[in-house]
């Protein structure tokens, strides 16, 4: 079906019993926690969520700030913001960075209660001086405000902080419970923009838990194996989900209109 997006035939569905693991992103533990129904329908049909527009500029400041880290990897030295917020820890160097951090690879771990496939792509590792590794995640924004991760939406930030955790705690390494954020925000106290965008850069603590990741992919491997679809989720602004609600408003009214024509009275020629 050319030019549809919303029926992918990348990966084959899930078939309950099968025997080989099943690759569930962490986009995919997100999407259940936002909407069973939405995650039924992805896992079991094939039908995806709707695209959000592409965030260009944010992957340019991702790209970025890989290498003006990588940088300092090379180098075996700290950057400069983790000198000033007094993060004792230099980028981390693995034969497996490049791995992790590609999009469909990742971080890996078989979860054996369910067999899933569980993966995830980091952006940056860091590591202390006693060898527990740092999770770290880079944000890009725009607005005239100082960033923080404070906002309700901003759980999925955090969530997914908690999954690459645990996914390195599953390959055997030690990792910390403080991850950090490096978050980047475009400046609106310029005079004029001139080919050039500035930003101010936090770097963001954030002490996560990952109780929560096995039980989820227990409900999941549940989700998955059910052959009628579960009820909807919340919206990650809370309320139902914004997608099953458009489907649902969309159907009935398609069905009104539908009826309304049928009991017109047909015009004779």
């Amino acid at each position: 079906m050319a030019g549809n997006n919303y029926w992918k035939e990348r990966s084959q569905p899930y078939r309950p019993g099968q025997k080989s693991p099943f690759k569930v992103s962490r986009s995919k533990i997100e999407l259940f926690m936002q909407c069973p129904r939405c995650f039924w329908l992805d896992t079991r049909l094939k039908i995806k969520r709707p695209d959000g527009p592409p965030f260009n500029i944010n992957k340019a400041i991702d790209e970025l700030f890989k290498k003006e880290f990588d940088g300092y990897r090379v180098k075996g030295e700290p950057h400069p913001i983790m000198l000033e917020n007094k993060v004792e820890a230099v980028p981390f160097v693995h034969e497996k960075m490049d791995e992790w951090r590609e999009n469909f690879v990742g971080v890996t771990y078989v979860h054996p209660e369910t067999n899933l496939h569980v993966f995830g792509a980091v952006d940056d590792l860091w590591v202390t001086p006693a060898g527990e590794v740092i999770v770290v995640d880079y944000k890009a924004t725009a607005k005239d405000r100082e960033v923080s991760i404070s906002a309700g939406w901003q759980i999925s930030y955090k969530r997914q902080m908690e999954v690459y955790q645990w996914l390195l705690r599953q390959n055997g390494f030690v990792v910390a419970d403080t991850g950090y954020f490096v978050y980047t925000n475009g400046r609106f106290d310029l005079d004029g923009f001139n080919d050039r965008l500035e930003f101010k850069t936090k770097l963001i603590p954030y002490t996560g838990n990952t109780d929560w990741v096995e039980p989820t992919l227990i409900k999941m491997k549940t989700c998955m194996d059910q052959d009628t679809m579960p009820p909807m989720g919340e919206s990650i602004m809370g309320g139902e989900c914004d997608f099953c609600a458009y489907a649902r408003q969309r159907t009935e009214l398609t069905l009104k209109h539908i009826q309304a024509r049928a009991s017109q009275p047909k015009i004779q020629g």
